[in-house]
C-alpha cells in the first residue's frame, strides 16, 4: 500500500492538466466541423489532429513539473502558495479559453485570454526555476506553443472580425 501512496500524487499531478484539456475538448467538438472549420486562417494553421496530441505532451509535462514543485517544497504550505498559486492561475486561463473561443465565439476575448495566460505561465515558470529547474524547464514547450496559439488567435480574430 505504501508505493501506490507514494505513486499517487505523481499520478494526480500529472493527470489533472490533461484530464481539463479533455474535458474542454469534449465540449467543443461539435464546433470543430462547423464554426470553426468556416473561419478564415493562416497559411501557417497546423492541422486540426495536431491539437491534441501536443496539448496532451504539454499538459501532462507541466502537470508533472507541479508535481515536482509540490514534492521539493513539501506538499501544501506557505512556500508552495506562490508556485503553485501561480501554476493554478495559468491552468485555470487555459481551460477557459476554449470555451470562450469555441463556444461563445470571443476570439478577441480568447487573445486576451490567451495573454493572460501566457504572461501567468511564464510567472509560474520563473517562479518555478527557483524551486526546480527541471520543473521549469518542462514548461518551456508550453511556453513557445502559447506564443504559436496566441500569433494564431489574433489572425483569426483580425481575419474573422466580421463574421457572424
Amino acid at each position: 500500500m505504501e508505493v501506490v501512496s507514494a505513486w499517487a500524487p505523481a499520478v494526480g499531478f500529472t493527470l489533472l492538466p490533461p484530464a481539463g484539456g479533455f474535458l474542454g475538448s469534449r465540449l467543443i467538438k461539435k464546433e470543430l466541423p462547423v464554426w470553426y472549420e468556416s473561419l478564415q486562417k493562416p497559411s501557417w494553421c497546423p492541422p486540426n489532429w495536431v491539437f491534441a496530441p501536443v496539448w496532451g505532451a504539454i499538459y501532462t509535462s507541466m502537470g508533472y513539473g507541479s508535481y515536482l514543485v509540490w514534492k521539493e517544497v513539501g506538499g501544501f504550505n506557505k512556500k508552495s502558495v506562490v508556485p503553485l498559486g501561480l501554476y493554478a492561475g495559468q491552468l485555470a486561463l487555459n481551460w477557459s479559453w476554449t470555451p470562450i473561443f469555441f463556444r461563445a465565439h470571443k476570439m478577441g476575448w480568447g487573445l486576451v485570454t490567451l495573454l493572460l495566460t501566457t504572461g501567468t505561465a511564464t510567472a509560474t515558470t520563473v517562479s518555478w526555476y527557483k524551486v526546480n529547474k527541471t520543473a521549469a524547464y518542462l514548461m518551456i514547450p508550453y511556453l513557445a506553443w502559447l506564443t504559436m496559439a496566441s500569433a494564431l488567435n489574433y489572425r483569426v480574430w483580425k481575419d474573422n472580425r466580421n463574421k457572424k
